[in-house]
């Protein structure tokens, strides 16, 4: 059951790259700019005080930059994915893991190192000194937790995803690597051991292409550790919102 699935997501993956090589760079600049006016309207993005966003790759993606601009001038706090290797504590073996870091002004922003894929991304040496969202300084040890975590001022209110793929039941289909999913599983994991009762799981809000938003009967395949996403915002203008 587990490898139709693997081999489905495979599949979709290698379909939606294609689609996604073939759109218009222009159409993206509309599309993210669309995304990014629905997103700024939400109440819920507007009360978020403490919000993780993705930094896009340059091409094929909605582009999140002015997202970042507007909640880093609204004095929102923005934290952004640093993936690094962390070492399992059962296994002892290195594994990569992704954490939320604070990113502190746009000249920061624009400072940032590309990755392979042209992430502008936190080099390690500036993520030793960057605040965790589950508190403390520097990416997670390998229970997880960042140094000298406390429950005060940390967690998230609000998530702003990626993905390759996304359909009307909410379904995202990541790029493989299970980032999100295993951040996701930790922050359940790390609210809990908190026992804060105010505290709750932060909104997950996709961005997604048109290209990239499946036409029903048509649906993502899922695995039990996949997560759901909270709200799709697609380039046509579309604002899905799941039933709580």
């Amino acid at each position: 059951m587990m490898a139709g699935f693997q081999a489905a997501k495979k599949d979709l993956r290698k379909r939606m790259r294609e689609v996604l090589q073939r759109i218009p760079a222009d159409s993206i600049v509309t599309q993210s700019r669309a995304v990014a006016s629905k997103l700024l309207a939400l109440p819920e993005y507007q009360k978020a005080k403490r919000i993780g966003v993705y930094l896009s790759m340059p091409t094929g993606e909605l582009s999140t930059t002015a997202i970042v601009e507007d909640a880093l001038k609204s004095q929102k706090e923005v934290f952004v994915p640093y993936i690094h290797s962390s070492e399992t504590s059962t296994e002892q073996k290195k594994t990569s893991v992704m954490d939320m870091l604070a990113l502190e002004s746009m000249d920061e922003f624009g400072s940032l190192e590309r990755d392979k894929w042209g992430i502008p991304s936190l080099t390690e040496a500036q993520a030793l000194s960057k605040k965790n969202c589950f508190g403390g300084t520097g990416p997670s040890d390998s229970a997880g937790l960042a140094k000298d975590a406390t429950a005060r001022s940390s967690g998230l209110d609000l998530i702003v995803m990626p993905g390759m793929a996304f359909d009307t039941a909410f379904k995202r289909l990541g790029h493989g690597k299970g980032y999100y999913d295993s951040f996701l599983t930790r922050y359940l994991r790390w609210e809990a051991e908190i026992e804060a009762a105010t505290r709750k799981m932060p909104l997950l809000v996709a961005l997604s292409l048109k290209e990239q938003t499946l036409s029903p009967p048509e649906e993502v395949p899922v695995t039990n550790h996949d997560w759901l996403v909270d709200i799709v915002i697609v380039g046509d203008d579309r604002c899905l919102l799941r039933q709580q």
